[in-house]
């Protein structure tokens, strides 16, 4: 069974600077499983099939106009059927006036009630990606994650094989590290992954033969970044002599990342090679195969114009 990952309330409430209206005891460590958020339009007349009480509920004008419009024994009845499900947190978009009504539940049922500035779209629309990000499913892959020229790139590979080196070799040269050693690979959308690294060891890296650095003290912050887009795999190898390798860059191979196809190269590594560049040129070429031209497909076509236009010469003559 897949992992559940959460986000207590009370980090929500920070990140989105939430006035409490009402908070039970114990509720700000209430957990948050779900990414979705939930309008309870339906709910507030009665209407819950289907209904995922692990959403946040969000209250904007429209549902605050319908229960304005009801004796106070109808919202009292509509806000027991919402509260009593036990939600993870009811909230009041546009900092509109609470009705005493839903206070009266919440203390009832014990369901944090909050407050936002924020319009209800903006809100559920801000709410909804920083829940898809701290809620995704995700691994842990041991590897080099650098941004290079604003395109995200994972280096892969064995032991030793150079991953930590020439990260270094790419910040000299004014590109960024987001992790080294281990990725925390997340699927934030049907086509995004975002890699960051663990918390304990982000900024630093390892270095055979020196030890352990830490890249924003010795090349400033500059030279850091905490997340980035994953948009191209490089695996690096031993050069094996009896293998080999593509030339020509015609054949998009791809590597599956949580259910995402991500580009990815193999490069093979051998002494004198300057791998930095190699990754820069990469990177460029990968963002700019994303831009709809593809360099060895432009000299397959020149090469098959070139071969026609001979033949017909060659016919004519």
């Amino acid at each position: 069974m897949a992992k559940r990952y959460n986000v207590l309330l009370e980090d929500f409430i920070r990140e989105f600077s939430l006035e409490t209206i009402h908070m039970p005891e114990g509720g700000e460590k209430n957990r948050i499983y779900s990414p979705d958020v939930n309008r309870p339009g339906l709910q507030l007349v009665g209407f819950f099939d289907y209904f995922d009480n692990e959403r946040l509920q969000v209250l904007g004008n429209v549902e605050t106009s319908f229960l304005s419009g009801l004796s106070s024994d109808q919202i009292t009845q509509s806000a027991d059927l919402l509260f009593s499900k036990k939600v993870p947190a009811v909230i009041i978009a546009r900092e509109l006036d609470v009705m005493p009504e839903l206070l009266e539940a919440a203390v009832k049922y014990g369901v944090p009630l909050l407050r936002t500035k924020d319009s209800t779209s903006f809100f559920i629309s801000a709410a909804v990606a920083f829940l898809n990000l701290h809620l995704a499913p995700r691994i842990t892959r041991h590897g080099v994650l650098v941004e290079v020229f604003g395109e995200g790139v994972l280096l892969l590979g064995e032991s030793g094989v150079g991953k930590s080196e020439t990260a270094v070799e790419l910040i000299k040269r004014g590109h960024r590290l987001i992790a080294d050693d281990a990725v925390e690979i997340k699927r934030v959308s049907a086509k995004s992954l975002v890699g960051t690294a663990p918390e304990n060891i982000r900024h630093f890296i390892e270095l055979r033969g020196i030890g352990v650095v830490d890249v924003r003290r010795l090349f400033g912050m500059g030279a850091i970044k905490l997340s980035e887009k994953i948009d191209l795999v490089i695996q690096l190898e031993i050069w094996n002599e009896k293998k080999a390798y593509d030339r020509l860059g015609m054949d998009n191979e791809m590597i599956d990342i949580l259910g995402i196809e991500v580009p990815v190269l193999t490069i093979p590594v051998r002494p004198g090679r300057n791998l930095a560049l190699v990754i820069e040129v990469a990177a460029m070429n990968n963002r700019q195969k994303k831009m709809g031209y593809n360099a060895a497909k432009e000299l397959n076509d020149r090469l098959i114009k070139s071969m026609m236009e001979q033949k017909r010469e060659e016919e004519e003559n």
